[in-house]
Formats: structure tokens, C-alpha cells, sequence
């Protein structure tokens, strides 16, 4: 088997160096190109690859290399260019077929060339009128992928003659293994980002990925420098990978690979709880009702994720989001860096500012201790009361002051509304969250089958009428 193989190979070179196998294949030329879908096209995928393709397929060894069967006119070109075969390249250009086909990635024989650092066909190609600043899918030139592969004559060249190398400078996660790119890579050259004056770190912009609006949070060039922020990238990313539920913000992909980096995930047309909130003030009990199941069973999400629950450890309105439909999402998990003690306690890092205005930061945060997932409890029910009532506990006095008032003093403000319009176990549920000790604080699962018995029960007693409905009526 070894020995026929082996004359099979033999045979196939020669065709090649002598162009018949190339006469074979070229009995009817026409032009290929991505752009039709009409036509078979093809990856190229023998060579090196683009300078910039977070993938980088890896090339095949000339060893194991076995020339594919039927090829078409444009594979046929990418291919000669790729072994260097000038004379084979020029007998294809002058039987008709266009300098300037390109494979399913964008790339021409230029390309090709370039990567493999064959002088003679760069410049043949370049005397047929080659296009010297074409761009594969990645946005790559011949000129860039010269200059990767240190191919320094072919890149003077291109160079002298006036090509442009767009500036590819790597990015803090990327990886030498192809195999390593992230499940959830995006090609940038997909995303339509807004582009706007005074960018801010971890900026959102509203963009475009396939023609779908997506929100996009780019992380600033000045921080590719810190250890510290790259972490706190990858670390959000981690987190936003594992999470799955219809009440947490969808997570789409990031771009790590390449300038600049992004988390891309779902857009949210309306906006966030706390605008909502502010414009509404307090809700009726039946979106009051509503709005708390969908916080608590996004929360409940986190919490049962395995084989670590994520604590939120920021749960505010501004980090609760709305959908078109009204349904309430939970963001902004992963933001603040923890050191793990245990896998179900952690405490905020040190160096990491606590917010001394956050009202629904829970105790343990605001005196630096060890906390566990009822820190989230906690804030949930701060939430709870500002739908209820309207205002925030203590709305009169400075936050500076009410988050005093309420964690180191363990003091809490009354409930105003009157009984017939909630129910007595929507506040003492509140009660039960907020609680000083957080081992007298329910866990979500617990809030979850709590908040439906309200339902349930309200609905039975026709509190509310036709006002509030069952998600599954």
C-alpha cells in the first residue's frame, strides 16, 4: 500500500511541474468568488493563513499533503501560488481566469503568495494587475501577512511598490494553539459598531451583528496594559459562558482575538429598572408581583449555576434590564472581583472601592466581611420595597446616610402602603429579606415558591381582578 501511494504522489508531481494535471482540471475556466453562491467555492486551507484569522487553521505537512480532487479554476490558482509554481500561475492567468478570485475567506493568489514567501509569482501576480491592498474576511492584506511570517523580501517589496500593512498588533488573550480560541470567538469584521467620539472604558454601544442589534461593551486600549483588568475580562467572560435563562441577559460572544476586545450580548430596547422606576415610581401590586418573579428567578440561575454558584454581590435596578415584552433580565454579575474563600463564600477583593451611597449593597459588603449568596437576598429586597413604595428606604435622607442607618445601625423604614393593596406576605417577605443576619434571609428558590403562593392566592381572592395573569395563561 506504502509503495502505491508513494508512485501516486511521484505521478502527481510530475503532472503538476509539467501542467498536466493543471491542463486537466482547466477545461473550463470561469471565475470563482465568494460573493457567488451559485458557484462551488472553496477554503483554502493547504498554506499558511491569514495574519489575522483568530483560527489560524494549521497547515498541512508536506509529508502527509495530498492534492484534493477537482478543484476549481480559483482553488487551482490559490494552489500553484501557494507552491511557488510561477510558471503554472501565469499559464492560468493567461487562459482567462481573473488575478483577482478569491476563496470562501476573501483570500487571492497575493495572499497566498505572501504567507508562503514566494517573491517571483508576488511579482508576477502584481505585473497582471493584482489588487496589492485587498482584504481577506479579517480585514489582512498581503503586505500584513508578509510581515508576520517574516517573509522581510516579499514585505519590502510590497512595500516599495505602495502597499498598506494595517497595524496588527496582538491583543493580552490571544493564543498560539488555534485549538485554544474560545467556543464564543466572534469575527469582528460581523459586528457593526457605532463609531463615536470619547469611547470610555467598558463602554456600551448599541451595534449590529448580522443584521441583529446587539449591545456591545468594549473594553478601552488603555487598560490591554493591566493585569488586572484583563482578568477581570476574562473572569466576567467565564462567568457570562455558563449562564443560560430566559430572566439573564443573553450572552452572544466576545472578540479576544483581535482589536479591540468586546463582550457582546443581547439588546434590551427599554432600557434599565432604575429609568423605569424613576419614571413610573411605585408600580401597581400585580407588576410589582410580576417584576419580583422575574429578578428572583434570574437570580435563582446564578445561584444553582455549578459547580459554583455566582454571587451578583451588585443586584440593583440599573443592572436589571427590560426586554421589549416587558420581561425583566439580570446583568452586571462578575463585575466586582471577590477572593474566593470557600464555594459558597467569598469576600470583595482587596483594593476594590465600596460604594459608601449604595443603598442595596447588603452589611457584609459595606463593613468588608466574609458573605455568602444572601448578600443578594438582601438587595432583592431593597428592590422589593422601592417597587412597593416607590421611593427608595430613607429617600429623604443622603444615601451616605441611609446606608448607615441600615447597616450599622440595622435599622429599616416602615412599610407605608396600606394592607389592602399588598398582601401581608409580600412584606413580610421583605422583612424576612433584609434581615441583619443573613442566616435569616430566604434563599431564591425559596423567594421563587413564596412570590407564586402570593400570586396564587391574590388571584384566587380576586385582589387584583384581571390585573395580574398568570405567565402561563
Amino acid at each position: 500500500m506504502e509503495g502505491i501511494t508513494t508512485q501516486l504522489r511521484r505521478g502527481i508531481s510530475r503532472q503538476l511541474s509539467t501542467g498536466s494535471f493543471r491542463r486537466t482540471l482547466s477545461r473550463q475556466l470561469s471565475r470563482q468568488t465568494s460573493l457567488d453562491p451559485r458557484k462551488r467555492n472553496l477554503r483554502f486551507s493547504f498554506g499558511r493563513q491569514s495574519s489575522l484569522d483568530p483560527i489560524r487553521r494549521s497547515p498541512i505537512d508536506d509529508e502527509q499533503f495530498a492534492v484534493p480532487e477537482n478543484l476549481d479554476t480559483t482553488m487551482q490558482l490559490l494552489f500553484l501560488a501557494c507552491r511557488g509554481d510561477v510558471h503554472g500561475v501565469e499559464d492560468l492567468l493567461n487562459e482567462g481566469i481573473d488575478v483577482n478570485s478569491i476563496d470562501l475567506d476573501g483570500r487571492t493568489a497575493l495572499h497566498i503568495a505572501a504567507c508562503e514567501g514566494h517573491l517571483e509569482v508576488v511579482k508576477l501576480l502584481l505585473s497582471k494587475r493584482a489588487n496589492i491592498d485587498a482584504r481577506d474576511r479579517w480585514g489582512s492584506t498581503a503586505c500584513a501577512d508578509a510581515k508576520y511570517y517574516g517573509n522581510v523580501e516579499v514585505y519590502n517589496f510590497l512595500k516599495a511598490r505602495g502597499a498598506k500593512a494595517p497595524k496588527t498588533r496582538k491583543t493580552p488573550m490571544t493564543v498560539a494553539n488555534p485549538r485554544e480560541v474560545p467556543e464564543y470567538e466572534l469575527n469582528p469584521s460581523e459586528l457593526q459598531v457605532r463609531k463615536c467620539d470619547g469611547i470610555s472604558k467598558g463602554s456600551h454601544q448599541v451595534a449590529k451583528w448580522n443584521g441583529t442589534k446587539v449591545s456591545v461593551k468594549i473594553l478601552h486600549k488603555d487598560t490591554y496594559s493591566d493585569p488586572e483588568s484583563i482578568n477581570a475580562f476574562k473572569h466576567e467572560l467565564t462567568l457570562l459562558e455558563k449562564v443560560r435563562h430566559p430572566n439573564v441577559v443573553q450572552f452572544v460572544g466576545a472578540v479576544t482575538q483581535n482589536i479591540p476586545m468586546m463582550i457582546v450580548s443581547e439588546y434590551l430596547p427599554k432600557g434599565d429598572l432604575a429609568s423605569y422606576l424613576h419614571k413610573k415610581g411605585r408600580l401597581s401590586p400585580s407588576k410589582a408581583l410580576r417584576f419580583s418573579l422575574d429578578i428572583a428567578r434570574g437570580m435563582n440561575c446564578l445561584h444553582e449555576c455549578k459547580p459554583d454558584p455566582i454571587i451578583h454581590c451588585d443586584l440593583k435596578p440599573k443592572n436589571i434590564l427590560l426586554d421589549s415584552g416587558g420581561l425583566l433580565k439580570v446583568s452586571g454579575f462578575g463585575l466586582i472581583k471577590l477572593s474566593k474563600i470557600s464555594t459558597d463564600k467569598a469576600k470583595v477583593a482587596p483594593g476594590t472601592p465600596i460604594e459608601p451611597s449604595n443603598i442595596y449593597g447588603a452589611p457584609e459588603i459595606y463593613k468588608d466581611e466574609i458573605f455568602d449568596r444572601t448578600v443578594d437576598a438582601y438587595s432583592f429586597g431593597i428592590i422589593l420595597y422601592e417597587m412597593i413604595e416607590g421611593v427608595l428606604p430613607y429617600h429623604s435622607k443622603s444615601p451616605e446616610e441611609a446606608v448607615k442607618l441600615m447597616c450599622l445601625e440595622k435599622q429599616r423604614p416602615p412599610l407605608k402602603t396600606k394592607s389592602r393593596s399588598y398582601p401581608p406576605d409580600l412584606k413580610q417577605l421583605i422583612v424576612e429579606c433584609w434581615h441583619p443576619e443573613p442566616v435569616a434571609r430566604p434563599t431564591f428558590s425559596d423567594i421563587i415558591v413564596r412570590l407564586n403562593k402570593i400570586v396564587a392566592q391574590c388571584s384566587k381572592q380576586g385582589w387584583w381582578k384581571d390585573t395580574f395573569k398568570l405567565p402561563w395563561k
